[in-house]
C-alpha cells in the first residue's frame, strides 16, 4: 500500500441557489484551484472522481472537459450525503492500491430552492425502508423527508447510547466557528450550543440551526503518492 498525500485543495464560494455559475463552471474552477495549490498540471492526473447528487449522468465529464481532454477515466459518484467523502475515498484508494500515482476528487452541486424531494416518481424510492423506520420512531410528521430521516436517526442514537441533544448541537457550533474564518462559507456567524438548542424544533431532535439549506458550490482535492510528489516537486499539504 502506498502512503497517500493530499497535494492540493481548492474551493469556491458557496452560495444560495440561483446565485452560482452553472455546475460545470463551478467544478472546473474548484479543480483548477486544487491543481494550482498542488503545483501540478492536469495532464499529470491519472484518474478523476466527480461527485454530485442533483444532476444528469456524466456531469463530471462536462466539468473536467473544460480543463482538458487527456483521456483519463472520469468516474461519476452519487451517494447522497456521503457523496463527497465517497469520491475522496475512491481517489485515495486508487493511489493507495498503486493503481495510479495521482488522482483528482472534485465535487459540485447546483441546487434548486426549497426542500429536497424525490425526482423520479415512477419507481420505488431507494429511501423507502429508511422512511418507514423513521415513521416507526417519530410517526409520519410534516417536515421534509431529509429532516425526518436525520431527526429519527438522532433520536434512535440517543435512545441506544444515552447521548444528549447538546452533543449534536456541539457539532453545529463547532462547524460555525470554522466557517467564521472561511471566506467561502455561505454562513459565517458563530453560534453557541445554547443558540443551536434554542432554535425551533424541526423533526425529532433536530432544530432549525442543525438543518442545512440548499446550497451551490464546489470543492476539489488532488491526492498522490509520496514518490509522485517528490518526482514532481509537489509539497504535500497533509
Amino acid at each position: 500500500m502506498n502512503k497517500v498525500n493530499v497535494a492540493g485543495v481548492g474551493m469556491i464560494s458557496f452560495v444560495k441557489p440561483g446565485q452560482s455559475e452553472p455546475y460545470a463552471v463551478m467544478g472546473a474552477e474548484a479543480a483548477r484551484l486544487a491543481l494550482a495549490d498542488a503545483g501540478l498540471d492536469y495532464a499529470l492526473v491519472q484518474q478523476a472522481y466527480a461527485e454530485f447528487v442533483y444532476g444528469d449522468s456524466t456531469c463530471g465529464q462536462a466539468a473536467l472537459y473544460d480543463i482538458g481532454l487527456t483521456g483519463i477515466p472520469i468516474v461519476n459518484v452519487n451517494n447522497n450525503c456521503s457523496t463527497g467523502s465517497t469520491a475522496l475515498f475512491l481517489a485515495r484508494q486508487a493511489v493507495a492500491s498503486g493503481a495510479v500515482d495521482c488522482a483528482l476528487a472534485v465535487g459540485f452541486e447546483q441546487m434548486n430552492p426549497g426542500a429536497l424531494g424525490a425526482v423520479f416518481e415512477d419507481r420505488p424510492n431507494p429511501l423507502e425502508r429508511f422512511t418507514d423506520h423513521a415513521e416507526e420512531i417519530n410517526g409520519p410528521g410534516e417536515a421534509p423527508i431529509t429532516l425526518r430521516l436525520f431527526g429519527a436517526l438522532g433520536d434512535e442514537y440517543m435512545a441506544r447510547h444515552g447521548a444528549r441533544g447538546e452533543t449534536f448541537a456541539k457539532v453545529r457550533a463547532k462547524a460555525s466557528h470554522h466557517a467564521e474564518h472561511n471566506e467561502r462559507a455561505i454562513f459565517r456567524t458563530p453560534l453557541s450550543v445554547e443558540e443551536v438548542m434554542a432554535s425551533p424544533r424541526m423533526a425529532g431532535m433536530l432544530t432549525r440551526l442543525q438543518c442545512c439549506p440548499p446550497t451551490c458550490g464546489a470543492a476539489a482535492a488532488v491526492v498522490c503518492s509520496q514518490s509522485f510528489a517528490k518526482r514532481h516537486g509537489s509539497t504535500p499539504r497533509w
